[in-house]
């Protein structure tokens, strides 16, 4: 007897849970935008109304900063290390910039270093190439060379079924199951479609959308999350929310890792479009409110330190190659400045004694030295030793 379609799926405004041959319900996806539509109660209007506000704020100090790429490459940085952590890696923001100066690799930082090359990649893609199927297909590759995860189809999408679950969870009894191949390629079809159709919902609320729905289809065999949280940082350029990609979202998700989950569950399971939304625009407004505030600490520490260091000769080439990377040697102030090493040495003491530079290695040799004040802004929120 052939089961009734009642039988073979479980609907929700979302999608349906359809049953497959091997008996295992794997999530299909309905296409953007949800329907019925967006439920706009007051929650949600002054979620949007501050988190509109607050990245206004973030994208106009990103107007002004004496150098808005030193501070997007700090932030590409610390967002880097954030969304790698959440996939479980140990490296820290203090190994990648050890790596930048020494070119020496520590467990899990060529990840890492490969997410700043996807984020810088697509990024720059951006400016010829519009947000689409094969740009998400390049970063996958970037992200994925050279590390683990290589040889699970980098670059390319899934033709095999996939599922999330702890680890050693099989099918039968994974968390959750994305749609299987024939299907998945339908919905990034209607995905790529929606990301380029142009309809009244706010942008903000446009990407909490896409970046969900990516979850959701789980394209590849590895590296969903970090393509996912990209995605996010390429949209708000693409859509020319902001000029400078200044927002990041992984602090917040990572801080909220359960209910990041349980939000993005409770779409599939419940149709909760309205609950994930809500989060996501908290997240944009708690996460622009501290980057702006952290630029404006930048800021003063960069214009304390450099009248301190204005009467010391190339203290000021030096305190500049610091807000680009805090972690210096003698060889690295050498290269900087063009000084010999025995000036570059006293350089070092001069900036030490006015409790700007630690030395962190406790050597006698090949020292490295700290901008400690500086670090301190950067690290936080990131597992950092």
């Amino acid at each position: 007897m052939v089961s009734s379609m009642k039988d073979q799926a479980t609907f929700t405004r979302a999608g349906k849970y359809v049953t497959q041959a091997t008996g295992y319900k794997a999530f299909i996806p309905a296409p953007l935008a949800p329907d019925p539509p967006i439920a706009w109660d007051e929650e949600l209007q002054d979620l949007l109304s501050r988190a509109d506000i607050t990245l206004g704020r973030l994208d106009g100090i990103g107007a002004v900063l004496p150098n808005p790429d030193l501070f997007v490459a700090m932030y590409v940085r610390k967002e880097a290390v954030l969304s790698s952590q959440i996939e479980g890696t140990r490296a820290t923001l203090l190994d990648i910039l050890d790596y930048e100066i020494t070119g020496v690799l520590v467990k899990d930082v060529d990840e890492i270093v490969n997410y700043i090359r996807a984020m810088n990649k697509g990024l720059e893609r951006l400016t010829t190439l519009p947000l689409s199927l094969r740009l998400i297909r390049e970063i996958h590759e970037e992200l994925l060379k050279g590390v683990r995860g290589e040889h699970r189809a980098a670059g390319e999408f899934r033709t095999t079924q996939n599922w999330i679950g702890p680890p050693g969870s099989t099918i039968n009894n994974a968390a959750y199951i994305p749609p299987p191949p024939h299907e998945m390629l339908a919905a990034l079809g209607d995905l790529e479609k929606y990301i380029h159709k142009e309809d009244k919902l706010p942008a903000l609320v446009r990407n909490a959308l896409i970046h969900a729905q990516f979850e959701t289809i789980h394209p590849f065999l590895d590296g969903n999350g970090r393509v996912g949280r990209l995605l996010i940082a390429f949209i708000l350029v693409h859509d020319n929310i902001l000029k400078k990609p200044l927002l990041y979202l992984s602090y917040y998700f990572k801080r909220n890792l359960q209910e990041y989950y349980n939000r993005l569950n409770n779409i599939r399971n419940k149709g909760d479009w309205e609950g994930w939304i809500k989060f996501f625009l908290k997240g944009v407004y708690e996460v622009s409110e501290q980057a702006t505030e952290t630029a404006q600490r930048i800021i003063a520490l960069q214009e304390r330190n450099r009248a301190r260091l204005a009467d010391i000769p190339n203290g000021l080439k030096l305190i500049d190659h610091l807000f680009w990377n805090p972690l210096v040697t003698i060889h690295e102030i050498q290269r900087v400045t063009g000084i010999s090493p025995a000036t570059a040495g006293r350089l070092v003491k001069q900036i030490m004694e006015l409790g700007i530079l630690d030395e962190i290695t406790g050597y006698a040799r090949n020292r490295k030295f700290l901008y400690k004040d500086y670090f301190a802004i950067l690290k936080e929120g990131v597992e950092d030793s």
